[in-house]
């Protein structure tokens, strides 16, 4: 079927149904997602050590982190511990 003005063949609705619907699955098909993933697997390969807030509450903390750390008080007593980690009124 042709138009008026010979441009050709018309496109229906029931043809525009292919191609709305494979336009709807190109997320699906992953382009670009393999940087992505190396990146992952390197921040999942570093380690963590658990830590203790004032609040009682544990932490996970990097390593790499703690490294970088500068260490305030090396040497407390029992007291001063126990008095860091009661609630503050």
């Amino acid at each position: 079927m042709k138009n008026k003005s010979g441009k050709g063949k018309q496109i229906s609705r029931r043809g525009m149904l292919p191609i709305i619907g494979s336009s709807l699955l190109i997320p699906f098909l992953g382009f670009g997602n393999s940087r992505k993933e190396e990146l992952d697997v390197s921040k999942e390969n570093e380690e963590y050590q658990t830590l203790l807030k004032p609040d009682g509450t544990t932490v996970k903390v990097k390593v790499s982190t703690l490294k970088k750390s500068i260490v305030v008080k090396k040497d407390i007593s029992n007291n001063s511990l126990l008095n860091w980690l009661s609630k503050k009124l």
